[in-house]
């Protein structure tokens, strides 16, 4: 395998974590065209815990970002700090709700939102050398704060994220759940997901055309 993409992930489960089937889809399909990957997360604790039966938050309970990533890496993960841009092809970061409450603080915050700075030092090399980055769900919400104005994404077309995205300085996209939206200049790939997705075959239509994307960027 001599492409090879780093995936950062943002804890273990939709409303807490990384969504486990953007996740999913995404390393079956970097795996169905032959591209390596390895997974990385913020060692940081969680923003909270939700029981994902009730979608309520369980009181009193805290859990690790990097640990709950490593159930969906089988194990097979690294702390962000040890992301370097140089050994990878390029980068993606799959959605959930861990990414607006572990990677960044947009669901407290809105436009006023930060990202984690190890997040953005990871990503700056990536940028800096022109790697693509692919980015799904509500993950392209960090877009302007992580990479800068001007750069056209999507979420798909719910007002008040898209909304925000434009407050920030970026540039939101309108687009079907089983389409992309591509900034060639900014190198940069989003699909909406689970922003849209009513079923795992809508979802996986998007990822896997990200994907396929991102594999021709990296040449």
């Amino acid at each position: 395998m001599t492409k090879q993409v780093a995936i950062v992930l943002a804890g273990c489960g939709v409303f807490d974590g990384s969504e486990i089937y953007e996740t999913t889809l995404t390393l079956l399909r970097l795996d169905q065209l032959g591209i390596g990957y390895r997974c990385f997360a913020p060692d940081v604790e969680q923003h909270h815990v939700i029981n994902h039966i009730t979608q309520t938050p369980v009181e009193g309970e805290q859990r690790n970002v990097l640990q709950e990533s490593a159930r969906l890496a089988r194990g097979e993960i690294s702390p962000i700090t040890e992301l370097n841009a140089d050994e990878f092809d390029a980068v993606i970061v799959p959605g959930g709700f861990g990414v607006a409450k572990n990677l960044s603080d947009f669901a407290t915050q809105g436009d006023n939102m930060q990202v984690l700075e190890s997040l953005k030092d990871a990503l700056a090399g990536f940028k800096q050398e022109a790697k693509p980055i692919g980015l799904m769900c509500i993950a392209p919400v960090m877009v302007p704060r992580l990479l800068g104005d001007g750069i056209a994404v999507t979420i798909g077309n719910e007002p008040s994220v898209s909304g925000a995205i434009s407050a920030m300085g970026g540039l939101h996209r309108s687009c079907s759940v089983e389409d992309i939206v591509v900034d060639l200049e900014h190198r940069v790939v989003t699909t909406p997901a689970y922003m849209l997705a009513t079923r795992i075959s809508e979802a996986a239509t998007g990822i896997f055309k990200l994907v396929d994307r991102i594999d021709e960027m990296m040449g």
